[in-house]
């Protein structure tokens, strides 16, 4: 009794000691099962918030576009904006059959190339994109095949709602939605240029560009409209207010669809009025009347000799319909005289003629949002000959958009006005401008090409009330080294209303055939006249230009003296 008496303190003891440990061992395991499910909950939590972004740890960034401003025109008509599009995405260690998801992907998506995919499922990548801009009838398709491993991400897809309209000027972006060409590029390298739209409520970024595209439309259909008539490979035009150098409407045909970037590709879809060069015509001749009445050396009442053809070397420089006379300055002009024009760039002398172009800029690049136009092509060696053939428009390359440009100085009273894609008041332009020519020379040239609508070569351009000038040109162009007789590049280039000159416009047409319409001739008076004429007779309303008639006919009656 006493033995056992003495060991049951020792045995209670060692007990209290045994489940002490035991409770310890319990709440210390009972800790770690805790912080292991703390810390995997954790993991899943912040897999689930970045599951798209890219770490050490071998992941990857499964969107590459980008997010962009939305484009208006003038008015606020929306040109270019951003949507989500579904982009279909496979995660090859997730995927149980390679074989069959390519093929049943490729059975719903014929662009997909099984074998190309399969190979690149192979490839080792946790992430392979296999197409993007699904339509929502694709996306459910894929859905519905219910293979592991394909999932979808939503990227920012570029969509022009105008399509083809405007394409030149608003430009087009890549995959990743990055400008490529046009203002889109523009507002990728001056991102500054963003401001918050006040087209809409949300607060997104927008750009405001000058195009109007009411005007825009009408130069489109109706250079469309002239190719189809005159059987043309191509066709440009350009509307420019000659106050601010806003460019209004630029269109270029055969053009392409933004929506469809893989039509840019195509080299005949270039924008001609930027990026092309050509030798003009007689459109040229307006500088050239300009030149020697802004030097003084002529007037209105100015003759020079056009009675027979001017020989220099082997060429023969002379009048598609000679008068066989003298001629006034006005009369070289209206019957586009190229013996007279000759002459009337002789009297002013190689280097002032050569000067006076570089003045208006015509032997230089023009530089718009749009980039640097193409360089013209000027004679490595100006000389006597080449002087008198640039008179008329030969010899010498240049843009439209050059000729668009140095053509306001001759209407807006003198002054230099650069052209641009973005909305600029008259007053900040003109005041921004240097004066290159007197405001008596551009008085004398708005008359002269108004006389060219009435009684000359520009009598099909008319647009009743609106007051159209201007000066037709046919360029013969080169082919196989050689001028050619058949292949002709036709313009008119024009300013109305030529009273209160407001705009500039210009059209171009390549190789226009003779057709019944145009009783055989493929001359511009036939063919680029009459297409402004239509043209300016749908945008004037737009323009808000109110019709006027003056003694019956329109006509231009501001007073230039005849000693000027």
């Amino acid at each position: 009794m006493r033995e056992t008496d003495r060991s049951d303190p020792a045995e209670a003891r060692a007990a209290r000691a045994y489940h002490a440990r035991c409770r310890y061992r319990f709440r210390l395991a009972c800790l770690g099962f805790a912080v292991a499910f703390v810390m995997i909950g954790g993991r899943l939590v912040t897999l689930g918030f970045a599951g798209t972004e890219k770490s050490s740890g071998g992941g990857y960034d499964i969107s590459t576009t980008v997010h962009r401003p939305d484009i208006f025109d003038r008015n606020g008509r929306l040109l270019a904006t951003d949507i989500r599009g579904a982009t279909l995405y496979a995660d090859p260690k997730r995927v149980i059959d390679w074989d069959e998801l390519a093929e049943q992907v490729a059975s719903v998506l014929p662009s997909v190339n099984a074998k190309s995919l399969r190979k690149r499922l192979a490839g080792g990548s946790r992430f392979v994109r296999i197409k993007r801009e699904l339509t929502p009838k694709q996306q459910a398709e894929i859905h519905e095949l219910g293979l592991p491993g394909l999932g979808f991400i939503e990227e920012y897809r570029r969509v022009y709602p105008v399509g083809a309209t405007a394409s030149h000027v608003v430009g087009l972006v890549d995959v990743d939605n990055r400008g490529l060409a046009g203002i889109e590029k523009f507002v990728d390298d001056n991102p500054q240029l963003t401001m918050m739209s006040p087209q809409t409520d949300s607060g997104d970024e927008s750009v405001t560009i000058s195009l109007d595209v009411g005007v825009q439309h009408v130069l489109r259909e109706e250079l469309k409209t002239a190719m189809d008539t005159y059987k043309s490979k191509a066709a440009a035009g350009i509307v420019m207010d000659v106050r601010s150098g806003e460019v209004l409407a630029l269109a270029s045909l055969p053009d392409y669809d933004p929506n469809h970037r893989e039509q840019a590709l195509d080299k005949d879809r270039l924008n001609r009025i930027g990026f092309g060069v050509y030798e003009m015509g007689s459109v040229f001749k307006v500088f050239t009347t300009a030149g020697v009445l802004d030097y003084g050396l002529a007037n209105l009442n100015t003759k020079y000799d056009a009675s027979s053809p001017i020989h220099s070397g082997r060429f023969t420089i002379s009048d598609y319909h000679g008068k066989g006379r003298p001629l006034t300055v006005p009369e070289v002009f209206i019957y586009s005289s190229n013996v007279g024009s000759a002459k009337e760039a002789l009297h002013m002398g190689v280097t002032r003629h050569r000067a006076f172009l570089e003045k208006l800029g015509l032997l230089a690049p023009v530089t718009t949002e749009l980039g640097p136009s193409a360089s013209p092509i000027v004679p490595t060696h100006w000389q006597k000959l080449n002087t008198m053939t640039i008179a008329f428009g030969h010899g010498l390359s240049v843009t439209p958009l050059q000729l668009v440009t140095a053509t306001a100085p001759l209407v807006n009273g003198g002054f230099a006005v650069q052209p641009t894609f973005l909305p600029r008041s008259a007053e900040d332009a003109m005041s921004a401008s240097p004066r290159v020519l007197k405001e008596q020379t551009s008085l004398a040239m708005r008359k002269l090409m108004r006389m060219n609508v009435e009684k000359g070569t520009g009598k099909n351009a008319d647009a009743e009330g609106y007051r159209v000038g201007g000066k037709t040109g046919t360029a013969e162009k080169v082919v196989k080294g050689r001028y050619s007789s058949s292949a002709l590049l036709t313009s008119f280039l024009s300013t109305f209303p030529t009273d209160d000159p407001r705009y500039v416009v210009l059209v171009m047409l390549d190789e226009p055939q003779r057709v019944a319409v145009t009783h055989g001739y493929a001359t511009a008076g036939w063919n680029a006249a009459p297409t402004v004429g239509k043209i300016v007779a749908r945008i004037g309303p737009i323009l808000g230009i109110q019709p006027k008639l003056e003694d019956g006919k329109g006509r231009f009656d501001a007073k230039v003296s005849a000693t000027y």
